[in-house]
């Protein structure tokens, strides 16, 4: 597995991750991939690379990218105030449970923190297996909703 930086003519695959970042609990019905054009959903992808705060690691196997964690300055459902960037991050299915997003997710930190940002935000479903994943990173729950939480990580 190589763990790159997503280059600018690939910025399309965001798109592809936003929809995989989606948490659908066993046993729904997934939405179909056109949700993603939704404004709220859109803002995950939409003229990234124009923001202060627009990173983004890819997995790469064997040429294909499996993986992809990026953040962003946006007002999202971990928004948090306009100095804290907001993490997604997302694995294809068939990827997952190999330790790929631990990796991303360390990677995209190390980024931040060389960049000079405090801290980083996120918004989990509640019931979503990598709430795990985010707290063994340095994610603390600083709120939450009937849905979700929202997590931060403190940089510094």
């Amino acid at each position: 597995m190589i763990y790159r930086e997503l280059k600018p003519g690939e910025y399309e695959l965001l798109k592809t991750f936003t929809y995989e970042a989606i948490f659908i609990p066993e046993g729904v019905e997934p939405p179909g991939r056109s949700i993603v054009e939704l404004p709220e959903l859109s803002l995950y992808y939409d003229a990234f690379g124009s923001g202060a705060a627009d990173y983004c690691i890819v997995a790469e196997d064997e040429s294909t990218v499996v993986g992809a964690a990026w953040t962003r300055i946006m007002d999202d459902y971990g928004h948090v105030d306009n100095d804290t960037p907001s993490l997604a991050i997302s694995v294809l299915k068939e990827y997952r449970g190999q330790g790929i997003g631990t990796q991303l997710i360390q990677n995209i930190l190390e980024i931040l923190k060389y960049k000079g940002y405090e801290r980083v935000s996120l918004a989990v479903q509640k019931d979503n297996y990598a709430v795990r994943m985010y707290k063994r990173a340095g994610f603390r729950k600083m709120g939450e909703n009937d849905e979700e939480y929202i997590m931060m990580c403190a940089l510094r």
